[in-house]
This record gives structure tokens, sequence and C-alpha cells, in this order.
């Protein structure tokens, strides 16, 4: 039996929209029209490196058992019974509603493992929108843009936390140490992948040439490295700058490059040395950021590069204006099509998966706040202080923190930023996302707030 998934929401909040973007493919209708979902869907889809059955169900209202929407319920409410996690979606465009609320109630009465997302919560203002999805006492919110794509790695992180126990033999599988290191080599058509992925493997196990585009779908290759440890490496195809895309996102190879790094632990970004790194490589850097995952840029084409010195000082002058989210981005210079330098690639890579699964100890990492909100006090924010208590470490595979304090939720972008960067240098995490989620210790829609 696979685990159960059970998309749930009120009405119009993108749960057909969530639905197919985990399922990987349009299976659902998808309108602005309340109601479109009459019928529960199922489909096996592969989700946080597991098949699962995912359901979505129609809109949660309440209404007579013998009418559409009364029998609507119902089937939901089956699904319900036999879910092994629910996705419960809130639209925090529109903000929660007394059918949200009602139905939290709900789902907290019947006691199933229940992860809350916060939908259409792209930009900044989706994020201080989400803030009042607090209320409705299924835990801290999780952003996401069902549309946009944002937020989907670390769903599927939530994910595997909340599914059943694998089965024994596959858990023996899953704990072991020298279970294969998920690797995504990603970058723009013609970069070089194909023939980074050949020389990694030591055979023309993928068909490469001058013309952009060969490779169409991704293509899962089991290997072993050099240490002897197992790798699974995908290697897919070139995402193309938006207007070049003539069918929908969705299809093809973009969306087999999303899938890719949704799947991935580290992401090798292919960038082509003699052209340098442009627009469309950073948005694919920024995506792999996004989704939370360790990343290292494969320089490729080193062997024809003239001037080295100023090819180096161009990237590095990139990376530092428009990469700051994955400062210390691991960099290797390297020939795929003659293999120099590719033998350095792996070792950097198992350097950097490391980073994006270490944790900080407790003590060091009050140490390192105490001493970072001292050296640079917290703003002023409306006039009042930012009242920062406390700093706790939830998870890594990103490093994430958590902070504390009266108006912690308020806390401007720079400071975000002065953070992130002296927690890098304190501990030592170059190259990976850092996350910071932000925690008021008060209601923050309590009047009168100190």
């Amino acid at each position: 039996m696979l685990p159960r998934i059970a998309v749930m929401g009120r009405p119009n909040v993108g749960k057909s929209t969530l639905f197919n973007r985990l399922a990987g493919r349009r299976i659902a209708l998808v309108d602005d029209t309340p109601g479109v979902t009459r019928d529960r869907k199922e489909t096996v889809a592969r989700i946080a490196g597991r098949d699962v059955l995912l359901i979505d169900t129609a809109g949660l209202e309440e209404a007579a058992p013998d009418t559409i929407p009364g029998r609507m319920r119902a089937s939901s409410e089956a699904a319900l019974r036999a879910a092994d996690l629910v996705l419960f979606v809130v639209d925090v465009r529109a903000g929660l509603t007394p059918s949200d609320r009602s139905f939290a109630q709900w789902l907290r009465r019947h006691g199933k493992p229940v992860l809350l997302l916060a939908n259409k919560a792209e930009g900044r203002q989706g994020a201080a929108n989400a803030l009042e999805a607090y209320e409705l006492g299924l835990g801290a919110p999780l952003l996401v843009s069902a549309e946009h794509g944002d937020g989907m790695g670390e769903l599927h992180d939530e994910i595997r936390e909340l599914l059943p126990p694998l089965p024994p033999e596959e858990e023996e599988e899953a704990d072991d140490p020298n279970r294969p290191l998920r690797l995504a080599i990603v970058g723009r058509p013609n970069a070089g992948k194909s023939t980074l992925l050949n020389a990694l493997l030591g055979e023309e196990r993928m068909i490469t040439g001058p013309e952009p585009g060969l490779t169409r779908d991704s293509v899962a290759v089991q290997w072993t490295d050099e240490t002897g440890k197992p790798v699974r490496l995908v290697d897919t195809a070139g995402l193309r700058r938006r207007a070049r895309i003539t069918q929908a996102l969705e299809q093809m190879s973009t969306a087999a490059t999303i899938a890719a790094l949704k799947e991935c632990e580290v992401a090798v970004l292919v960038v082509d040395a003699v052209q340098g790194m442009d627009e469309q490589d950073l948005r694919i850097a920024r995506l792999a950021e996004r989704e939370g995952r360790a990343v290292v840029i494969a320089f490729n084409k080193w062997d024809a590069v003239e001037d080295r010195n100023a090819a180096r000082r161009r990237l590095e002058d990139v990376l530092t204006a428009s990469l700051a989210q994955l400062r210390g981005v691991f960099v290797v210079p390297l020939s795929a099509a003659t293999g120099r330098g590719v033998e350095r690639l792996m070792p950097t890579v198992r350097e950097a998966y490391e980073i994006w699964n270490r944790r900080a100890p407790t003590g060091a990492l009050n140490r390192w706040f105490e001493r970072a909100l001292e050296r640079h006090a917290p703003p002023l924010v409306e006039g009042k202080r930012l009242k920062l208590r406390y700093v706790t470490m939830p998870k890594a595979r990103p490093p994430t923190l958590a902070i504390f304090g009266t108006r912690a939720e308020m806390m401007p972008e720079d400071y975000r930023r002065y953070l992130v960067n002296s927690f890098r240098e304190a501990f030592d995490m170059p190259g990976v996302p850092v996350r910071i989620n932000l925690r008021g210790t008060e209601n923050p829609y309590a009047e009168g707030e100190g």
C-alpha cells in the first residue's frame, strides 16, 4: 500500500494547481471559478523520493448532505479517513475565512498529520500575509506558490518527515550511510552537462554534440564515485529562457529540470566559462537556492578560456552582485571534454553536501546569536525596537534557523541578510541556502502590543 496524501481546503485556494504541481503533470482541471473539482482525483506521484498516492479533493464546504456540495464534502471526508497525511491549503492573498477556521478545527479533531500550506505566498507581501495562518493551530505554515513552484523543495522535505515509516527493507536502504547521494546536473542548453556526465562515468552514456537541446528527458544514472560511494546522477535537459519555451512551463525539459531540483540534494550548475555566467545561469542558481539545495558551479570549457584571471574576476563579480543568497558557493573550473579538473568535482560536491547537512551545536548557536546582536543591534521598526530573544536550529538540509522575539516577524530584509551572513561566517557554511524563520513571541494581531 502506497502512503496516501490528501490535498484539502475550501474551494478556490489552489488545491488542484498544487495537485498538478506535485504530480508533475496536468491532471486536475484548474480555473478561477470555485468548485471546478467535484470528484476526487488520485494519481501515483514521486514525492520526497517515494512513490505516494496523491489525492485531490473537492473544496470543503458547509452544506446539507443531499446537495452537490454536501456530497462533495462526504467524498472529501472519505479521502481524509484513508489519508496518511493531509496538505491543508489556505489562500494567503484572500486571508483566513470562517470556513478555513472551521475546517482547521475539523482536521484537528480527526488527529491526522496535517501540513499547513500558505498558498499564493510569492513575494514579500505573501510572507507577511501568511502570519495569519498561525491562528489555525496547525503549526507553522509552509509558504508556497503552487502556480509558480515556490517552496516545492521544502514541501518535499516536510512531506518526507511526516510520511509513515518505510517498510523495513526500504528503511534500511534510507538509513544506510552509503545510500546514494542525489545529484542533479543542471544548466543552460549546450553548456556541457551531458559531456560532464560522460566524463564522470567514463563512458559515452549520453548523446552529445554542438546542437543545443539534444537531451530532452531527465536520465537517472546510478554510479560509484572515486571514493567508492554511490551517487544517483540525473542529467537534465537545459533550462531555456521563459520567452523561448513554446509549450507550458510544466511540459518537456523545463519541468524535468525543476523536478530534478526537487529530488536532488546537491545541484551541479554547469556554466560555459567562455561565455561567462549570464542571467539564465543566475536564474537556475536562484531556483536551486529557492528549493533549498546545495549548489556547486562547474565552470566548464576552462581549457578554451584565454584570460583565466579575467574570467575568474568576472565570475566572482557576478556571484557577489547577483547571488548573495549563495555566498561562498564552490566553483570548480574544469573541461568536461578533455577531463581536466573533473576529478575535483565530486570531492567538492561531497563537501557541499556535508555543509548542507551540518547542524550548529546549541551552545555555540546561542553564543553566536548574542554576539551578532551586540555587534549590530536590531533596528527600529515603526518606531519600536525589535526584541530578538533566542534562536534554535530545528533542521538542516538546508541549515534553518528559527528566531523568536517580539515583532520578530517584522524584521527588515537587510537585517535578515546580516544574520545569515554572520551565521555562515561563524559556522563555516559557504555556498548553501540558509533559511531564517521568524516567530513573534506575542500575538501580532493583539492591540496595544508592547
